[in-house]
């Protein structure tokens, strides 16, 4: 009986570290993670954490993106998990029911998620994922919503841009482009608006009242969202141009800084960091653009998107499923490595940490070592 209780007590001990050591394993980025140890190691990388998304079967991610302190992944079946971004743990999972297709993706505004759904605003509690608000517009949207303090502004496909109360949802004001073009994008702040056009405008208008304080002219529709760095404004362009505008006055006046050709026709924005602008080029790949000179730094033929920036390095993703690391102050390719497992990656432009993910929902956090 005692011979039998200790091997009992072994199998279970032996079972108890066979356990921890394959948990050790996953979080190195072992057999069960997402990249191989040996790989990571190549990439000069480390894992920070890993998560399995809870899936159902047939499930896959869609998307994955970056809003504040929290990675949100979407899937297939409209479900959506919001992660810690420091320790990936789950903050909350919830299906969101669409009432029409979405337009756009997800913007955060203090502690709420916005979305668009046909011809509704939801408003979701991004610490929860609860529905705080539902408002039926009465109208079709051409692109993601915006807000401030007093209003959300919303684009129509009326061209008119809607300023509702914050407070009631009561419409106070319209504006539109002079030439009557489709809004594409809305930027916010308390204080003035900045909206882009199908015809090539970028328009700045009081955020109150509809009074134009300036407005700057492409040759061609804007692609993407205009992006903000402080007083700084960054663009695309169909016409084959990224433009850095600065605000003058912060907002009453602009003047162009620069315009970047890409000799190529643009259909997303620039990702803007704290020193560089990358171009995500159709057919061509992905272009770093120095951002105080517009000056083209290097490209990489066949990129897809930046993951993220580590000092002077850059990390991008092609349609080869390769990581290619960049030298910035160079213009220099470092290295490759093979990055097969992962096909959903965010786009990262506040700090170095890189989410990857394959589409079965394994996910991992991963920052350079040096």
């Amino acid at each position: 009986m005692q011979r039998m209780f200790r091997d009992t007590i072994i199998l279970l001990v032996g079972a108890l570290v066979l356990s921890i050591a394959q948990n050790s394993l996953a979080a190195q980025g072992g057999p069960r993670g997402l990249i191989s140890p040996e790989l990571l190691k190549h990439a000069k990388l480390k894992v920070l954490w890993e998560n399995d998304l809870p899936m159902r079967d047939g499930e896959t991610i869609r998307q994955l993106v970056v809003l504040g302190n929290r990675v949100y992944a979407v899937s297939d079946h409209d479900y959506i998990i919001s992660l810690d971004r420091q320790n990936g743990k789950i903050v909350f999972g919830e299906t969101f029911r669409p009432a029409g297709p979405l337009v756009g993706g997800f913007k955060l505004y203090r502690d709420e998620l916005l979305y668009v759904s046909g011809s509704r605003l939801i408003q979701i509690d991004a610490e929860t994922g609860t529905e705080r608000s539902s408002t039926e517009l009465g109208f079709g949207v051409s692109c993601p919503a915006a807000r401030n303090e007093a209003f959300f502004y919303i684009a129509g496909v009326d061209r008119r841009l809607h300023a509702l109360r914050a407070e009631d949802m009561v419409q106070k004001f319209e504006v539109s482009a002079d030439n009557d073009s489709l809004i594409t994008s809305v930027l916010a702040d308390d204080s003035f608006v900045v909206f882009a056009t199908t015809a090539g405008n970028v328009i700045c208008i009081k955020a109150n009242e509809p009074v134009r304080l300036w407005q700057f002219n492409a040759f061609d529709a804007i692609a993407g969202p205009v992006e903000r760095d402080f007083a700084s404004l960054f663009f695309a362009s169909r016409d084959t141009d990224v433009y850095r505008v600065d605000m003058v006055g912060l907002p009453e006046h602009t003047r162009l800084v620069w315009k970047y050709q890409a000799a190529a026709e643009l259909d997303r924005s620039p990702r803007v960091t704290q020193e560089f602008v990358y171009q995500p080029v159709h057919d061509k790949g992905v272009t770093a653009i120095n951002k105080e000179t517009g000056i083209r730094l290097w490209s990489v033929p066949g990129g897809v998107d930046l993951l993220a920036e580590h000092r002077s390095r850059a990390y991008v993703m092609t349609e080869a499923g390769t990581l290619t690391v960049m030298d910035n102050a160079r213009g220099k390719k470092l290295y490759t490595v093979n990055f097969a497992p992962v096909s959903r990656f965010a786009v990262n432009t506040t700090d170095d940490k890189m989410y990857v993910a394959d589409t079965q929902g394994r996910m991992a956090c991963l920052q350079p070592l040096e």
